[in-house]
């Protein structure tokens, strides 16, 4: 790490994962390199390398930051007073559809990764992930006092492993809708909003 203030230590941070959230926009994770990300940056790629040792730690920080704008929405939540199964159930899925970058994160490859992390970074990493898990099960606790321990258990590990194919559900490519049309297959195209909401509710239910 270069010698230097915390404050620009973090900015430093900051404009690279922004640049790799830029990209991110128009190209996939294969296609983002580096070199790529240190273009979009003001200083030299080999600068990278003070902050970040692989693109995958760049994406880790950019998941984990996306963790915590989630989790903000999740606490902005709970100030409601009470909430319906429908009602909790809609605003939680409004959350997720401000929130698609974090889906199309999910929806990765996370063992590779993790693996191409160092410790420091992915545990930075899990712990966002764990408040995240913290947040929602904090309103259901609020909102639903019936769900016993094990029911909020029971919703986080039914809920959080679904999360992970929201965004290839509800975002698809001209190419795939021809390749389901000629495979005859049936399907029904659902927004973020109406595929959360739906489990949301069967889940509580």
């Amino acid at each position: 790490m270069p010698k230097g203030s915390e404050e620009l230590t973090n900015s430093r941070k900051n404009e690279i994962i922004n640049a790799c959230a830029k990209l991110y926009e128009t190209m996939s994770f294969k296609e983002i390199t580096l070199k790529e990300i240190g273009k979009e940056t003001s200083f030299t790629r080999t600068s990278i390398y003070n902050y970040f040792q692989t693109k995958e730690e760049i994406f880790l920080a950019l998941f984990q930051r996306e963790y915590e704008a989630w989790i903000e929405d999740l606490e902005a939540l709970r100030e409601n007073e009470t909430m319906s199964v429908e009602a909790f159930a809609e605003a939680l899925a409004h959350t997720l559809e401000k929130r698609e970058r974090l889906l199309k994160l999910l929806s990765m490859n996370h063992y590779d990764m993790e693996a191409a992390s160092r410790m420091e970074n992915l545990t930075d990493f899990k712990t966002a992930y764990g408040k995240s898990l913290h947040a929602v099960s904090r309103c259901l606790e609020k909102f639903f006092p019936e769900m016993t321990g094990e029911d909020i258990q029971e919703f986080l590990y039914s809920f959080f492993p679904f999360l992970f194919g929201v965004y290839p559900y509800t975002v698809v490519t001209e190419k795939q809708k021809q390749a389901m049309d000629e495979a005859k297959v049936n399907y029904v195209c659902y927004s973020v909003c109406e595929i959360v909401s739906m489990t949301v509710r069967k889940l509580l239910k």
